[in-house]
């Protein structure tokens, strides 16, 4: 490789935002019609917009993903007891315990990272009521495996689908898939709207459902029929994501070609492992996580450190486990003999810079240091 310069300091990702100026004209539309919240009309576009984009029937927006997760879980009625993964944020297992559901954690698949199919029934007792998956990295969960044991077992199925913005398996949207499917649009994520989520239904009432749940549970202004809270999305935050819609093709194009360049560079480095990409995968390369195996000359945490002390801010996403924090410990299926793959995977991954701004010559530099070519 070519001598390269230190590069500033580079943070494992970047909110993708575009010029400010090409934001001002919807902001003037918001103080001219002074509609700040409640379902206005930039909601309504946004929502109908990403509906034709990912190839959705129906789309809830919200102020972010927790929120949506949380109401995902109360728009089923699901209580008793939720199997899913500890290889993911913590918000996951959080919607959970907010709605007074016990987690359930069954161990991950060792080439997905995503909750093992196979493991699933050995968890299911009397008090499961669902399956709630995540799409680790934006890479889809066995989705079939999953539907016929929920169909079995009269389970319900909600995916975390943080990761997997506009992700596509021949052709089809991972989000189609479960009775629903929940989005984040945080400033870390591919697609956008500063903070914010989204939920995916299947069927029109179920979205009429989740529309009442995010607003108090009104119908009208002297109807309530649920327990709602306040989970809107703002007017402000809805056009910055129509705006963001119009540049994330060309952003997904730029993060493609950033996961080729790392995975061209290291491809010859002897302990580095990379996650493979499926076949018939429209990814959207969300993350690039690798994995330090014991032959590779530094541990994880001192790779970790080394990239920190050349300003280069990677994530060891996800570390610790979520059943390593005192809320979920203390749970039977927490012990660390349940969980040997998510416990091994835990402990060698380091997601690298990912975003479309990262220039080809700082992967390299990141390359560099990776594999050695630099102190």
């Amino acid at each position: 490789m070519n001598c390269l310069t230190k590069p500033p300091q580079i943070y494992v990702t970047q909110p993708l935002l575009p010029p400010l100026a090409e934001f001002m004209p919807y902001l003037e539309q918001i103080w001219s019609n002074k509609i700040l919240t409640n379902c206005g009309p930039f909601h309504k576009q946004l929502e109908q917009a990403l509906c034709d984009y990912l190839g959705v029937k129906h789309i809830s927006l919200f102020a972010n993903g927790t929120l949506a997760l949380i109401t995902a879980l109360q728009a089923l009625r699901i209580g008793g007891e939720v199997i899913t993964t500890p290889y993911s944020f913590v918000a996951t297992a959080h919607s959970l315990l907010w709605n007074g559901i016990k987690p359930v954690f069954v161990d991950i698949d060792p080439v997905t990272l995503n909750l093992d199919p196979a493991k699933i029934e050995a968890a299911i007792t009397p008090q499961t009521t669902a399956i709630m998956p995540v799409h680790c990295y934006g890479n889809p969960c066995d989705v079939e495996r999953i539907q016929n044991i929920a169909d079995v077992y009269g389970l319900k199925v909600v995916y975390d689908a943080a990761h997997a913005f506009g992700v596509k398996t021949n052709g089809n949207s991972t989000l189609n898939h479960g009775d629903l499917s929940v989005l984040s649009f945080h400033a870390t994520k591919v697609f956008n709207t500063f903070e914010g989520g989204a939920i995916v239904s299947q069927d029109a009432k179920t979205k009429q459902r989740v529309d009442h749940l995010k607003n108090f549970g009104f119908v009208d202004e002297v109807t309530v029929v649920a327990p709602g809270i306040n989970g809107k999305m703002s007017e402000i935050n809805a056009a910055f994501g129509m705006l963001q819609l119009k540049g994330i093709d060309q952003a997904l194009q730029q993060r493609q070609a950033i996961d080729r360049r790392y995975r061209a560079g290291l491809a010859g480095v002897e302990g580095i492992g990379c996650l493979p990409l499926a076949e018939n995968l429209q990814s959207n390369h969300a993350y690039f996580p690798i994995f330090v195996q014991n032959h590779f000359p530094l541990s994880r945490d001192n790779l970790y450190n080394k990239l920190k002390n050349h300003d280069i801010y990677a994530r060891r996403y996800f570390y610790p486990l979520i059943t390593d924090f005192p809320m979920y410990r203390g749970l039977p299926s927490a012990a660390h003999e349940n969980l040997p793959v998510a416990r091994e995977v835990s402990g060698q991954v380091i997601c690298l810079p990912i975003y479309p701004a990262l220039m080809p010559e700082q992967v390299d530099f990141i390359v560099e240091l990776i594999a050695g070519e630099r102190g």
